[in-house]
């Protein structure tokens, strides 16, 4: 189980995250676009699958995911803002600011369920907080 930082949802502190499964490639609601949709914070099997083959087909997916030629790296200035869809995209913040301050503020808008090419939204359903 992914343990949080006391985050608020909805009101709530959320100090952990229920498991849940979801399909490894999603369909993207508004485009129609097939993605990826495992991350190697969050993602620990894939069901059905012996776990060494599980394992190897997660870190063949990683290696694809975080290959050169689909990470745009963004140079932050002063003022600046950015903004992603995380159905469709992967970050990661690097330490490149020096000494100087970085204030960020997190937004995050309550998702729809992850369906998958068969049409199949998630497979169980994340239980309430």
């Amino acid at each position: 189980m992914a343990e949080g930082h006391g985050n608020v949802w909805e009101g709530k502190k959320l100090t952990r995250l229920s498991p849940a499964i979801h399909p490894v490639v999603r369909v993207h609601p508004e485009t129609g676009r097939k993605g990826l949709f495992v991350n190697p914070k969050f993602t620990i099997r894939v069901k059905d699958m012996p776990e060494t083959q599980s394992d190897a087909l997660l870190r063949l997916l990683y290696e694809h995911m975080t290959n050169p030629s689909f990470v745009v790296r963004y140079h932050w200035k002063p003022a600046t803002l950015a903004f992603w869809d995380n159905r469709s995209t992967m970050h990661f913040g690097i330490y490149d600011y020096g000494g100087e301050r970085r204030v960020m503020h997190r937004v995050t808008l309550r998702g729809d369920r992850p369906v998958g090419p068969s049409g199949v939204v998630d497979l169980q359903p994340t239980p309430a907080l």
